[in-house]
């Protein structure tokens, strides 16, 4: 049987020694399940879209996911592009207006009106001779990079602060290049999301009832607060996984 090695933080390697958890049978049915997601991604996003609901298959994407790829097929078809790509999925994001991918952009201090304007003035895809009926490559490697990014923080959702991680780390895609053209990079932003997340837990009750620019503004700030340490966290995991990897 093939052996993969598992490189583990100190910490959590001594908790996994003194707990004496099965390490073998825990990856592995991980893995089961990643690569099971990963798989049916890959399936759905190479596929046709000429279903009536293209993104009911998505069922481990949020509401709000499900919506902004609804929208990026619906631009992609209404500019007779040939293909749904990453510059729609971007725009849908954009014109979805309530997703927390808006507000990790905020908290990185770029506008969303800013990425609007910006991708309105990059180069527009060509036109097809048919409605666009599947995903580009680009965009189909964006979704299937949304899922892995889900995976990789432990989420068992995907939500649109995945999908920007995924557009973000797409090398060939208009959105990927409007977003790093913008100063974005893909570990600050992935730091980012863990900090948002970890604001928008904290004030979730509270942000239901706020206004939605209160609610922006509220875990904008917890985001800066948390980003710190979280920051300061990973560099050490990362700095960790460095020397295992050279060891």
């Amino acid at each position: 049987m093939p052996k993969i090695n598992v490189y583990l933080p100190d910490d959590l390697a001594e908790a996994v020694k003194a707990t004496g958890v099965p390490v073998s049978a825990i990856c592995q049915r991980a893995l089961e399940q990643s690569v099971r997601r990963v798989s049916a991604i890959r399936a759905i996003v190479l596929g046709d879209l000429g279903a009536d609901d293209p993104v009911a298959e998505l069922s481990q994407f949020t509401e709000r996911t499900r919506t902004v790829i609804g929208i990026a097929i619906e631009q992609a078809r209404d500019h007779r592009a040939a293909r749904v790509g990453t510059e729609h999925l971007l725009h849908g994001m954009l014109a979805e207006g309530t997703n927390l991918a808006l507000h990790v952009l905020r908290a990185m201090e770029v506008d969303p009106a800013h990425v609007q304007r910006a991708l309105a003035g990059a180069p527009a895809a060509p036109p097809g001779p048919e409605t666009a009926t599947r995903f580009s490559g680009p965009a189909a490697n964006a979704l299937e990079l949304t899922v892995t990014e889900a995976l990789a923080l432990g989420h068992n959702y995907v939500g649109c602060e995945h999908l920007l991680l995924g557009l973000i780390g797409e090398p060939e895609g208009g959105a990927g290049r409007v977003l790093r053209d913008l100063g974005l990079d893909l570990r600050t932003a992935r730091r980012t999301v863990v900090a948002a997340l970890t604001g928008y837990t904290h004030l979730r009750a509270q942000a239901s009832t706020a206004t939605s620019t209160d609610a922006a503004a509220m875990i904008a700030a917890v985001v800066r607060r948390e980003l710190g340490p979280i920051l300061d966290r990973v560099a050490r995991l990362e700095q960790q996984a460095g020397r295992n990897v050279e060891g």
